[in-house]
């Protein structure tokens, strides 16, 4: 299926420019923008992918992740292919890093998408493995079918999209994790193609515009692994994000280009939360780390342990039905209640 793109417009000779990214690609006839599914044929842009997944599975929603937003519940995790970045240690270069033509592919219908996550027992469905904001069109479409059923929407994505995507994705959308590559431009710029200021500025619309949302920070040694650079970081999410905004700090693992870079040390990770935690933020994750104490949720008041953790199962819950700490009283910010079912396939 292919499908008029949104978010662009038509200029002189058959150019068009695209608005869904920041990099607001102008694009010839014949050709495509940066990410590779979007393409200008006779001064129309077209979306390549609309309608064709990559991937459908039933993850639990800690996978995303996702941890202050209905814990335990399943995502119904989907991708496309493509991507608006080029990071050279991409889990999923093999569909974020090809052209359609290049994937394999299978056609499935917004309403179907809906139908196989309700059946799966699914609280949400997660645009996730490959660049959600690409793939614009159909996500709208399968998010405004989900809303009516009763499903949330959730993005897994780098956060390189602009204020009018937002806004348009706004209505539907009701959580994302952002990963956030590292808190220096030159960095963005090197590897990644991109301005980090823009991805700074789309996590604070999403929060502005009501979004649950959380941060990734992937640790690659001697890469982002600065921590003075990190402690930036986590003072730009307590004071533009908010205190209680989620922050996951993830253990790399050698990956695609990246091979010759070690696994990050647990030291690094457990350094990063030491000072997100100083630095004022109350719910500091690790990630890629099953058995750590840093998968778990404790009261940002009194340190009771709310919500054990082990990889992506949720193993204890203590929280009252008020979401509130039953030791202190805190009230704790997780959305939704903990599901106590899950669905393993």
């Amino acid at each position: 299926m292919v499908r008029e793109a949104s978010l662009y417009i038509k200029l002189e000779n058959k150019l068009v420019r695209c608005n869904l990214c920041p990099r607001r690609c102008y694009i010839k006839d014949g050709s495509r923008g940066f990410c590779g599914v979007r393409e200008n044929r006779n001064g129309t842009l077209y979306a390549l992918t609309f309608g064709k997944l990559t991937a459908m599975n039933a993850d639990p929603i800690e996978k995303k992740p996702f941890f202050n937003f209905w814990p335990g519940s399943l995502a119904f995790s989907i991708s496309s292919t493509g991507c608006s970045f080029t990071c050279p240690w991409c889990q999923n270069w093999s569909i974020a890093h090809a052209r359609p033509e290049e994937t394999l592919m299978e056609e499935v219908e917004p309403e179907k998408v809906v139908k196989l996550a309700k059946n799966y027992g699914c609280k949400s469905i997660a645009y996730t493995y490959n660049e959600p904001i690409i793939w614009f069109e159909y996500i709208v479409e399968t998010a405004k079918i989900a809303k009516k059923e009763g499903l949330f929407n959730l993005l897994v994505t780098n956060g390189y999209v602009t204020e009018e995507a937002v806004e348009e994705y706004s209505p539907y959308i009701d959580a994302a994790n952002v990963d956030v590559k590292a808190f220096n431009p030159n960095f963005y710029q090197k590897y990644c193609k991109a301005r980090m200021e823009d991805v700074l500025n789309a996590a604070e619309k999403m929060v502005k515009k009501g979004w649950h949302v959380e941060v990734t920070y992937l640790i690659i040694p001697t890469l982002n692994d600065n921590f003075d650079e990190i402690r930036q970081m986590v003072r730009w999410v307590r004071d533009k994000l908010g205190p209680d905004t989620p922050i996951h700090f993830s253990r790399f693992y050698p990956m695609y280009k990246m091979t010759h870079l070690p696994i990050t040390p647990i030291d690094r990770i457990v350094k990063a939360r030491e000072i997100a935690l100083q630095e004022g933020l109350r719910y500091v994750y690790a990630g890629n780390v099953p058995g750590h104490e840093g998968e778990n949720t404790y009261c940002p008041k009194c340190g009771f342990l709310l919500v054990k953790r082990i990889g992506f199962d949720v193993v204890g819950w203590k929280l009252t039905e008020k979401m509130t700490c039953p030791k202190c009283g805190e009230k704790i910010a997780i959305k939704g209640e903990y599901e106590h079912r899950r669905l393993f396939i």
